[in-house]
């Protein structure tokens, strides 16, 4: 992916999710971050048997909080995607270096950061009216980040 997407994972807790993930972005040229404290250690079984065999071919970078990485990749924007959002996530138009960031699979991101962001950035996957609480953490990254690379026409 030429127009480089960030894709950063606030303090994931699931090593299958972030193992899809790790997948996802190799497969995609997506940047991936992911925001300490993680919920396992990057050696468990189940990360490497999901994915982490794909971390070689991963951009990927472990910071120790949100903070220290927005101020290394500096984002033109950063959308917060969450069952919270006040805008459909297909209505967002996507430029090289946006980021989006997706919050832990039990609590999603913290409110004071979802509601810091003017309402644009809030973004919501669709879902049946009385569905679920959500998507699977990995299934939803993974709908972003293509929907993304595509307004990118697939660029490598």
């Amino acid at each position: 992916m030429n127009k480089k997407l960030s894709v950063i994972l606030y303090e994931p807790e699931i090593p299958p999710n972030t193992g899809n993930i790790i997948r996802l972005c190799a497969n995609s040229g997506a940047q991936l971050h992911l925001i300490e404290p993680l919920g396992f250690s990057l050696e468990e079984k189940a990360l490497r048997r999901a994915g982490l065999d794909y971390a070689e071919w991963a951009d990927m970078q472990v910071w120790p909080n949100l903070e220290s990485c927005l101020a290394a990749i500096k984002p033109n924007a950063i959308y917060a995607m969450t069952t919270k959002g006040s805008r459909n996530f297909f209505e967002a138009k996507f430029e090289e270096n946006d980021a989006l960031i997706f919050g832990p699979e039990t609590r999603g991101l913290p409110e004071d950061f979802i509601f810091n962001l003017d309402p644009q950035y809030r973004l919501r996957l669709p879902m049946a009216e009385n569905a679920g609480r959500s998507l699977n953490l990995s299934n939803s990254v993974a709908i972003a980040v293509y929907e993304a690379w595509r307004q990118f026409e697939f660029s490598e």
